[in-house]
């Protein structure tokens, strides 16, 4: 989401946003010399929360939530991305205080609109009042750009952001770019929707893991375990992707279940009460069996999800990629054993020996993953 502020020595309203890269900022206003810097500080407040209302109607769409029956979730996600045609005018004509009472309406981004616009009455100043409908006119058309998948101009925060869901057209472009390198360029972390980029890299790491299944004679489910044994990796979450794909889940569903899992524990919710259930079991049966009478229970933890809440889908991209790393790894192992020749090798014949491999492997799942492209569909 853009964050506002207040500059108070130069007197001046400045939004900022982060991307891939680093975070941007602009000017908005400058306000004359003696404005109320407290009521500026809480339009800045509102505008804050009315971004970070916008972007949550496309991390949260209706179309990602169960049903869509009068007041269920997806009702009330579906009219909030309606409000956003009365953002412009809760700002020119916002709720003000009668009789010391205050209208509050039920939509957290028109409410934040009408904030807004109360500290805009206050301050009474009509080009700053243009320019911050100029620029919430820019922050709204961002998430209707992102909707799309152009992540082009302010719209690019959006590489930063968990969605429950997953655009076509970014799945496409992440796929075009693992396609150009199954490794994983720095592209899908500076371009891309991480959560589309996750399901396109869930499509390549099951090429890689099969391509290595086959080398290995390991199954697919299990070259991330047997990789974990060359080199430290985060094979778990991979792992339990590659379990998903291998039941029937196609990438979009394994990847979109995790990620809204995560976003809904980071929301407070507990999503699975029944999965919640058997960790439980799980944990009793563990303690029972690995632990003392002196044990402390407070010691043992329990992930609720196996991604970070707070950036889910870029969690699960690194981690899928990692696989992909892992599946090489393995492979690389079994297709060119250790030899004695290589322990002379100085660092420049090490390095063109990895790129070798490296390309080698690369070719293999790309051939995998034209076989199997209909998955991504």
């Amino acid at each position: 989401m853009t964050r506002y502020s207040v500059d108070p020595e130069q007197h001046e309203l400045i939004a900022a946003w982060g991307t891939g890269e680093g975070d941007l900022a602009t000017r908005l206003a400058a306000v004359p010399t003696g404005t109320n810097t407290a009521t500026l500080m809480r339009l800045a407040g509102a505008l804050t929360h009315l971004s970070e209302a916008a972007w949550r109607t496309y991390t949260h769409p209706a179309s990602a939530a169960a049903s869509m029956e009068p007041n269920s979730e997806g009702w009330r996600r579906a009219e909030e991305r309606k409000s956003f045609d009365e953002v412009p005018g809760a700002i020119t004509r916002p709720n003000l205080p009668q009789d010391g009472m205050l209208d509050v309406g039920y939509s957290l981004l028109v409410e934040s609109a009408h904030r807004a616009g109360c500290a805009l009455h206050a301050l009474d100043n009509a080009d700053l009042t243009a320019a911050v409908l100029a620029e919430v006119g820019t922050e709204l058309t961002a998430v209707e750009n992102a909707e799309l998948g152009d992540l082009t101009g302010r719209a690019g925060q959006a590489v930063l952001l968990s969605r429950e869901g997953a655009s076509p057209v970014q799945v496409a472009a992440a796929d075009r770019l693992l396609e150009q390198d199954p490794f994983g360029p720095a592209a899908l972390f500076t371009e891309m929707d991480p959560t589309a980029a996750a399901v396109a890299a869930a499509h390549w790491l099951a090429a890689a893991a099969a391509v290595t299944a086959a080398a290995t004679g390991h199954s697919p489910t299990s070259v991330l375990v047997e990789a974990d044994n060359i080199e430290a990796l985060p094979h778990e979450t991979p792992t339990l992707v590659l379990q998903f794909l291998e039941a029937g889940a196609s990438p979009y569903d394994a990847v979109t279940g995790l990620v809204r899992h995560a976003l809904h524990i980071a929301d407070g919710l507990l999503p699975d009460p029944a999965g919640l259930r058997e960790q439980l079991d799980d944990i009793d049966d563990n303690l029972a069996q690995h632990t003392g009478p002196d044990t402390d229970t407070k010691d043992t933890g329990l992930r609720l999800t196996p991604l970070d809440p707070k950036r889910p889908a870029p969690d699960l991209l690194e981690d899928l990629l990692a696989g992909i790393h892992g599946c090489w790894l393995l492979h690389e192992e079994y297709d060119e054993p250790d030899n004695d020749e290589d322990e002379g090798w100085d660092d420049e014949h090490v390095e063109a020996h990895q790129d070798r491999s490296h390309g080698h492997f690369a070719q293999l799942v790309r051939e995998a993953a034209a076989t199997h492209h209909d998955r991504l569909v």
